[in-house]
């Protein structure tokens, strides 16, 4: 299983980023998969996750009409487009895979994180 996340770095308050995760195919076609944040002394937080198929999306409250969670079949690779990003956004980004329609609970497979800081 890879997941390997990319993307993350340092952007003014307001700015955008976009992250990328490569999945390798057999768990691109199995899982569904998504992204997760964690800031130090915290749990990790659920952001944005997307089917299989790639025809379904759901996100946090806190970051909806912001984040856009997308998908490349042809690439097997999972963005997360972020505007508007605001320094409570900071945090370690991990791209993330679970079994069944939604990656919000039971995921499976955590990939390598990328940092994310935004400063105000």
């Amino acid at each position: 299983v890879q997941l390997q996340a990319s993307g993350g770095g340092l952007v003014q308050s307001g700015g955008s980023l976009r992250l990328a995760c490569t999945v390798s195919e057999y768990t691109y076609n199995a899982y569904s998969t998504g992204w997760f944040r964690q800031v130090p002394e915290k749990e990790r937080e659920f952001v944005a996750g997307i089917t299989v198929s790639g025809s379904s999306t759901y996100g946090a409250d806190s970051v909806k009409g912001r984040f856009t969670i997308s998908s490349d079949n042809a690439l097997n690779t999972v963005y997360l487009q972020m505007n508007n990003l605001t320094p409570e956004d900071t945090a370690v980004y991990y791209c993330v895979a679970a079994g069944g329609s939604s990656c919000e609970h039971g995921v499976q497979y955590w990939g390598n994180g990328t940092q994310v800081t935004v400063s105000s």
